[in-house]
């Protein structure tokens, strides 16, 4: 599978026309084209919106020029850049095909406009990534460990903007445990705007895999607490000692933690609010805690 790591054009965003799309065309032999809604294009269509079919092929969708881009700088596998055929191409759309070495396919422009995201015209590319492997192995832990395990969250869009808020505000993963809505779907991945690129995101069927994890980064010497997040948490936020190793817990945005959660949770803080709010949204929460993290530790600078 070819990788995308290291194209230098791949930050370019929406650069100017030119005069390459006719060699775009060439490129697509009758094989690297789909006129008609086939099989693969029912496969491409079916990794909208069945995590099913995510799971079983290991695809999904990546729309935007920004999180194309940032999968691409990241090293991100792709297996396909979807194309528009007939249709001139921006000058980072046509580096993108010609150099990454990535697998690309003409597309018929209706048919891409029905794999993309918004009413207006068929997009100029769209990726087909690879799913990465939910190995809590593939985190990494050191002195200043800030991870978010977002627990059974039931809202994609709320995954992408927490993993945006984690990535901004220097965090190492994002875990995301129990019967949740899916990292990989497109409303998550457009949310993250390319932090799910950037950033760690594994899925866990439990907290007490989580736990796991935890206890061995504990027994070779890295004190990792477990702070909790609930509006009737036993301090405030801001009185809580964030600056060692932490791994913060975002609970379900109606339900809070689960009980297993809590147990687990070495400390659990509240975030002081006011007027008629009776609580944040869940992703605003986290993004609270990351922030105040990052304060007491004085990053970003």
């Amino acid at each position: 599978m070819p990788n995308s790591g290291g194209f230098a054009s791949s930050r370019r965003e929406g650069g100017g026309h030119r005069g390459g799309t006719d060699d775009a065309r060439s490129r697509a032999s009758v094989q690297d084209r789909v006129l008609s809604r086939n099989a693969q294009f029912q496969e491409w269509q079916a990794l909208l919106t069945n995590r099913t079919k995510r799971q079983r092929l290991g695809e999904f969708l990546i729309h935007g020029v920004r999180p194309i881009s940032l999968a691409v700088e990241y090293g991100w596998p792709l297996r396909r850049l979807l194309y528009p055929l007939g249709q001139k191409l921006s000058s980072w759309a046509e580096d993108l095909l010609s150099e990454s070495g990535v697998q690309s396919v003409g597309v018929e422009p209706e048919l891409l406009r029905e794999l993309g995201e918004r009413e207006s015209g068929a997009p100029e590319l769209i990726a087909v990534g690879a799913l990465r492997s939910d190995d809590l192995g593939r985190l990494n832990a050191g002195e200043d460990f800030l991870g978010v395990a977002f627990d059974r969250p039931t809202n994609p869009g709320n995954i992408g903007t927490l993993l945006r808020s984690a990535d901004a505000f220097g965090a190492s993963c994002l875990i995301v445990t129990g019967h949740a809505a899916d990292v990989y779907d497109p409303k998550s991945v457009r949310a993250s705007t390319g932090s799910l690129f950037r950033l760690p995101a594994v899925r866990t069927s439990s907290p007490t895999e989580v736990l796991d994890w935890v206890t061995a980064q504990r027994e070779r010497g890295l004190p990792i607490k477990i702070v909790g997040t609930d509006e009737r948490g036993d301090v405030l936020v801001t009185e809580c000692d964030l600056t060692g190793p932490v791994l913060l817990v975002v609970g379900n945005e109606t339900t809070g933690m689960s009980s297993r959660w809590r147990e687990l949770c070495d400390e659990i803080v509240r975030i002081p609010i006011g007027g008629a709010a009776s609580s944040l949204n869940a992703a605003s929460a986290g993004t609270l805690m990351l922030y105040e993290v990052a304060r007491q530790r004085g990053f970003p600078t």
